[in-house]
Parts: C-alpha cells; sequence; structure tokens
C-alpha cells in the first residue's frame, strides 16, 4: 500500500514507480487540527504546509522551533522524510520537535507513538518513508515568535576562514538562534547569523518576501562584492521562506532574467511557478536532459569533515552557490545513528544546478559522491536520487530498529522496505 497522493505534487525531484504497483490509499488530510498555547503544542494533519502552518501561528504569536523553509513542504513528508533548517543546530531535526504520531497500522488499528508511549514505534518513524503505516496526525512542540529575525552577514574569502567561522558561530552556545551558509566559490562565502528580536534599528528593515526584491542568494551575494558584513531586520515570515522565491538559485535555470529589476517590479508578483506545477508539466525529453545535465542533493555529513567534503563537492560537480545548514543529531534510536553514538554536529551541503565540471556523469558522479558520504558516516536526503545499492544504503542508515518494527507490525505484506521506494530504480 502507499497514499494516493500524485507524485507531482511532492517536492521530491522525481515521482515513484511504487505508485504503479501499489494500492493507493487517499489521505486528504490538509488542517492545523488544534493549538494549545499552554502545553505549547500544535495538532497537524500531514498534509498542512510549512507556508500554512507558519501563517497560522504566527498570526497568534507562535512559531516551531524548525521551520524548513520551502512553502509547499508537508508535514508528513518532513517527518517520515525529513526536515531541517538554520535552527537546526540548536533544536535538532524537525523529527526533534515532534512530541508524538498517529499512525494507522497495517491491520487497520490506530496507534498514537511518543517518547513514553509506543517509543519503539516514535523512533522508528522518521526516514521510514511511510513504509510502518499511514501517517495521520503529528504533535509538534510550539514556541513564542518575535516580529523580526536580525541577520548578521559575515563575508568569507578562504574556505579554511569560511569553514572555521561557520564553525565557531555553529558552535556557540550563546546566542545564534539560526546560523546559515551559502558558497559562492571553493574560496568565497557568506556566513549568516541570526536571532528573533521585536524591535529593529531604523532604516534596516529588509522585507525581503516583497516581489520586487532581489532573489536571497543575489541580496547574500552583494555582501562579497562590497567586502564587508551587515546587519539588517527582516520579518519573521520572509525569513523563514527566503528561498521559496527563487526555489533557492533554481529558477535562474527556469527564468533568468527573472532577477531583472524591471522583471521584479512587473511581473515578480508571478514567480516562483508551484514544484507541482513544474513536474506535472515536465515531458519525458525535459527530464532526461535534467537527469544528464543536473544534480540535486543534500548530503549530511560530520560539521568535522565540512571542509574536505566542501572539497569533494568542488571537485565532482563545483556548482554554485552551496547551501550550508548545521544540525544535531541526537542519539536516539532509530534510522539516525550519529558517529561514536552520541550528540553531534553535523552539516547539510546542499548542492542543486548545472555541475560545472567536464567529467559529470549522473549515476558515476553521485555514486563517488555517496561513497565519500559513507566514508565519514554521514547522510543522503531521501528526496534526492539515491545509486546506492540495498547493501550501502544499509551501511548508511541503521536498519535495526526499524526491521524490528517492521516484523512486529506485520509491514512485510503490507508496505515496501524503504529503499525500494526511494532508490534511483523506483523512481521515474
Amino acid at each position: 500500500m502507499c497514499t494516493a497522493r500524485p507524485g507531482w505534487q511532492t517536492i521530491s525531484f522525481r515521482e515513484g514507480a511504487y505508485k504503479k504497483t501499489c494500492h493507493k490509499v487517499a489521505i486528504n488530510l490538509v488542517d492545523v487540527l488544534q493549538i494549545d498555547t499552554e502545553k505549547k503544542t500544535v495538532w497537524c494533519e500531514p498534509l498542512v504546509t510549512m507556508g500554512q502552518l507558519t501563517h497560522t501561528l504566527v498570526e497568534l504569536g507562535w512559531t516551531i522551533p524548525v521551520v524548513p523553509e520551502m512553502d509547499d513542504l508537508t508535514v508528513g513528508g518532513l517527518v517520515m522524510g525529513t526536515g531541517i533548517e538554520t535552527s537546526s543546530h540548536k533544536q535538532g531535526l524537525f523529527q526533534h520537535i515532534c512530541l508524538s504520531y498517529e499512525l494507522v497500522l497495517a491491520d487497520g488499528s490506530v496507534v498514537t507513538c511518543s517518547k513514553d508511549e509506543n517509543p519503539d514505534l516514535f523512533y522508528s518513524v522518521p526516514w521510514s518513508y511511510g513504509t510502518l503505516g499511514f501517517l495521520t496526525a503529528v504533535e509538534i512542540k510550539i514556541i513564542p515568535a518575535a516580529r523580526f529575525v536580525k541577520v548578521e552577514y559575515k563575508p568569507c574569502y578562504s574556505l579554511d576562514n569560511l569553514v572555521d567561522t561557520f564553525t565557531a558561530e555553529t558552535r556557540r552556545t550563546e546566542g545564534n538562534q539560526f546560523v546559515e551558509g551559502l558558497m559562492y566559490s571553493l574560496h568565497s562565502g557568506v556566513v549568516m547569523t541570526a536571532n528573533m528580536s521585536n524591535t529593529a534599528e531604523p532604516g534596516k528593515i529588509n522585507e525581503i518576501g516583497r516581489w520586487f526584491k532581489p532573489w536571497f542568494f543575489k541580496h547574500v551575494g552583494a555582501y562579497l562584492d562590497k567586502g564587508k558584513g551587515g546587519v539588517e531586520y527582516i520579518p519573521l515570515r520572509d525569513y523563514y521562506h527566503r528561498h521559496t522565491r527563487s526555489i533557492f538559485w533554481e529558477i535562474q535555470d527556469i527564468i533568468p532574467f527573472g532577477n531583472n529589476v524591471v522583471f521584479r517590479y512587473l511581473l515578480g508578483w508571478l514567480v516562483p511557478p508551484k514544484v507541482s506545477l513544474l513536474k506535472l508539466t515536465q515531458g519525458q525529453a525535459v527530464k532526461e536532459l535534467y537527469e544528464k545535465n543536473h544534480f540535486i542533493q543534500d548530503m549530511l555529513v560530520p560539521l568535522a569533515d565540512m571542509k574536505e567534503a566542501l572539497e569533494v563537492f568542488h571537485k565532482e560537480v563545483k556548482i554554485y552557490p552551496l547551501w550550508l545548514c548545521p544540525f544535531k543529531v541526537e542519539a536516539n534510536p532509530g534510522m539516525l545513528r550519529p558517529v561514536g553514538d552520541k550528540e553531534t554536529l553535523y552539516v547539510d551541503i546542499g548542492s542543486y544546478g548545472t555541475p560545472g565540471v567536464d567529467n559529470f556523469h549522473p549515476e558515476r558522479t553521485t555514486r563517488r559522491v555517496e561513497a565519500f558520504v559513507r566514508k565519514v558516516k554521514g547522510f543522503q536526503m531521501m528526496y534526492a536520487d539515491s545509486y546506492m545499492t540495498r547493501d550501502e544504503y544499509r551501511e548508511m542508515f541503521d536498519h535495526t530498529l526499524y526491521d524490528r518494527m517492521r516484523k512486529e507490525l506485520q509491514c512485510e505484506k503490507a508496505f515496501p522496505v524503504v529503499y525500494d521506494k526511494v532508490n534511483r530504480k523506483a523512481r521515474i
């Protein structure tokens, strides 16, 4: 079985071939169910999007600790796959702000799980990709929201300087609610640190979400050209969804002139096109062209291996900008086992675009990057193309608890195993 949600509606680059052979079950659960300000929790159904959730909560003075930046990302996808944001070095991944899950299991029973109730199931759900049951509701922590995010931009002009600055800001115990980096070459980038604020200095408010504003990655890159850093105050929801308008930087391949000031003022309100619309209208020839000439990956590596990882990405694909987002992996049971089985800091290296190397080959190149990530005990995000074998995938992700839960819950004949949903051959 699988959900009946069409593949083109998801954020994943490709659609799952398993949709053609599995029995599809309609789960059209799209509502925010309850906000409890005393317990500081919100109950959501799985198809609630980040844009919908932040719009609902921020108007009431609340937010969630980890808000993955694309508007159309769903709660269910962020639980069953994963979700990350610039607050994740303090708060963890999206799964770490979830307090409980409600699922329908293979036998039709409805169960709730948390750290205290059915804990083995609770820790098995993240990264399971819908292979243990159907997610029907999620309880998530909420925290007080502020009007603005005070962002400080720190341009760096060498790889060592960027890695050292990014690492120091990530490890800082006081302040720095948010840490992010954008690399524009192997030896230049900007590290951003930020904190919520209810007040702003006069003349320093930047409503980056307005249709006529420059794309965020272009705005950040301008600090490299200036040769000095800066501080500004961004409205909270604008900050959360700062990469939505430009789909990070993928929009420049779709609308090359989209950041032109005239286009922004006259037609900027039309963008971005919905990712789902792009997938729905994409022909086979375009899919094949993208496969041969495009690379979309998020690789999660220990922070200690960040410099080597950036050199590997430069050698293998040479795509810029690169997105850098720090996060911690807690020493909990489940698919993710941190280095040394203790809480460890990692960095998400997001690479999206057309490779700048001459020898790019989608399978061979990706496999070399995957091999490096396995070597340093890192992980690959599930939305992206994975060319790993089944054994390599099981080497990357700890299946001990997952395998036991599938057997206990009699999932073998009800749901595919996770590898059979995420490997490249399982996607079209």
